[in-house]
């Protein structure tokens, strides 16, 4: 564990937190961002090699598991008091790949005490990008490289924006296991390692091509401690070469087992993965041309705290911040002809409705629901029949930046309940706030069908003993036309059929 700097209030207005959950190490940072600048408050670290736990199955063992949340139980300590909206935690690619990470998850978040996302590899890169951007800000064109356990995140960008980013499953833990798993290294177990990674990387060679970019960084662990290495060893200043790492990989050899590798610098922390971090190295250096790679400033832990700052901006009125989610929503819509109108005739009805059978719901809950409304509509750019069940699959298998992998599942669960019967979503339906989000999406779809909102008419939903739904409408008109009355006498019949709620019609 490692304790820096001084130790803020919880409530210190600024004060956010982001809990990284890698392959190698878990991170807890504290920062805050003021007046453009980033401060950290706060870090803490501990190299837990979750990666290290996967089975041939691919399933986190049991030692895995409780290292894990040993760790989440110290972080759970020192975030006691924090806003649950000022944290975030992400896990990137071992629970991607974990089969049996919803069970990891589960006790995760209990320990913890905060929601844990795990996020895509292009939202990891992305999030990478938001953090070098951000702490070393450059208007340079840069290629970003984050080196980790189990994935390696490329990222072309400008400025702030990232203009194209990619993750590919390989890392310092996955191919130092696989091919110096027995602590030995020969020239034939790194020849045959760097092969592995360049086999990875080919596909990307003309995205980032050297003359895409005019400097590289390095951010993360591997790059750090690599880095650090070459600068003791008196071989570069920090920047990394491919003649500084030919070099240590030489030594690398000459020592032939990792317990007998004598190089300044290296920490016993890193000794079991660095020569699959040398590896990996050398091919990018090789492969795409960087003559030099500098250590970067910032890495996926800070991207996080600029993200949720960025986030929490964007629900003030007036304030100049925007949460990244609603800029993808709104290319999402663009790019699958969605029509805008509707969507928000749609997302105007069912937040009125939701707003007033739960008024004291989660606030992220209400923008899913939001979103899934804007969303709705996706799948009709595929097909008009069944198109809600396109725009479930679409939503939850795409690469959408700003959100994580579970809440695009969530979103999707929303959508694909929109119409037709609720067996297909019966086990979120468990849920009793997700039960009410589908009711007044599903009663916002009827409203609206006609691609238009009914002249003069109000509806009212009402939440009664927590599992029955009352809807009315404004007494001063005659109520529903014919055709929405019978839409609405089949919905109720729906929820009866199959539903943890009984819907109600006043007449």
């Amino acid at each position: 564990m490692a304790l820096v700097l001084e130790v803020p209030s919880p409530s210190a207005p600024h004060a956010l937190a982001a809990i990284d959950i890698g392959s190698n190490s878990f991170r807890l940072e504290l920062g805050r961002v003021a007046s453009g600048r980033y401060r950290r408050d706060d870090y803490l670290k501990d190299t837990v090699r979750l990666g290290a736990g996967l089975d041939e199955q691919s399933r986190l063992t049991e030692a895995a598991f409780e290292r894990g949340l040993a760790t989440l139980a110290t972080f759970a300590k020192r975030l006691q008091g924090f806003d649950p909206t000022r944290v975030r935690a992400v896990a990137t690619q071992t629970l991607r790949e974990a089969r049996n990470r919803d069970e990891f998850l589960r006790a995760a978040q209990r320990v913890l005490g905060y929601p844990i996302e795990v996020i895509s590899g292009r939202e990891e890169a992305r999030l990478i990008y938001a953090g070098v951007s951000f702490l070393q800000p450059s208007d340079a064109s840069r290629l970003v490289v984050d080196i980790g356990g189990r994935s390696t995140e490329l990222i072309l960008g400008e400025g702030r924006t990232p203009q194209e980013a990619e993750s590919f499953p390989v890392g310092s833990v996955g191919l130092s296991m696989r091919y110096f798993g027995d602590g030995h290294m020969s020239s034939q177990a790194f020849r045959a390692a760097q092969i592995a990674a360049g086999a990875e990387f080919e596909e990307a060679l003309t995205e980032f091509a050297p003359a895409l970019w005019t400097e590289a960084l390095g951010s993360s662990g591997t790059v750090g401690a690599v880095s650090n290495v070459l600068r003791e060893s008196g071989k570069t200043d920090g920047d990394i070469t491919a003649a500084g790492l030919a070099s240590l990989i030489e030594q690398c050899i000459e020592a032939s087992h990792i317990d007998r590798l004598q190089v300044p610098g290296l920490r016993d922390d890193r000794r079991a993965v660095i020569p699959g971090g040398l590896a990996i190295l050398y091919t990018l250096l090789t492969h795409f041309g960087i003559e030099r790679m500098r250590p970067a400033k910032g890495a996926l832990r800070q991207g996080v705290i600029i993200d949720l700052h960025e986030r929490l901006l964007a629900q003030r009125p007036g304030a100049r911040g925007q949460d990244a989610r609603d800029v993808t929503v709104a290319a999402l819509q663009g790019r699958f002809d969605v029509d805008t109108e509707q969507a928000q005739r749609v997302r105007d009805t069912a937040l009125l409705l939701h707003d007033a059978a739960w008024p004291d719901a989660d606030p992220q809950a209400r923008r899913e629901l939001g979103w899934a409304c804007d969303l709705h509509e996706l799948g009709l750019a595929v097909s008009h029949h069944d198109y809600h069940r396109h725009s479930a699959y679409l939503l939850a298998h795409m690469d959408a930046a700003g959100f994580s992998q579970s809440q695009q599942r969530r979103i999707g669960q929303l959508v694909l309940a929109q119409r037709g019967g609720l067996r297909k979503v019966e086990e979120a339906l468990a849920d009793p706030l997700f039960a009410w989000q589908v009711l007044s999406l599903r009663l916002a779809v009827i409203r609206c069908h006609a691609r238009g909102y009914p002249p003069s008419m109000e509806y009212r939903l009402n939440r009664r003993n927590g599992r029955v739904a009352v809807l009315g409408w404004n007494p001063s008109n005659d109520g529903p036309n014919p055709r929405t009355l019978h839409l609405l006498q089949e919905e109720v019949q729906a929820w009866e059929r199959q539903g943890p709620l009984r819907l109600e019609l006043l007449s």
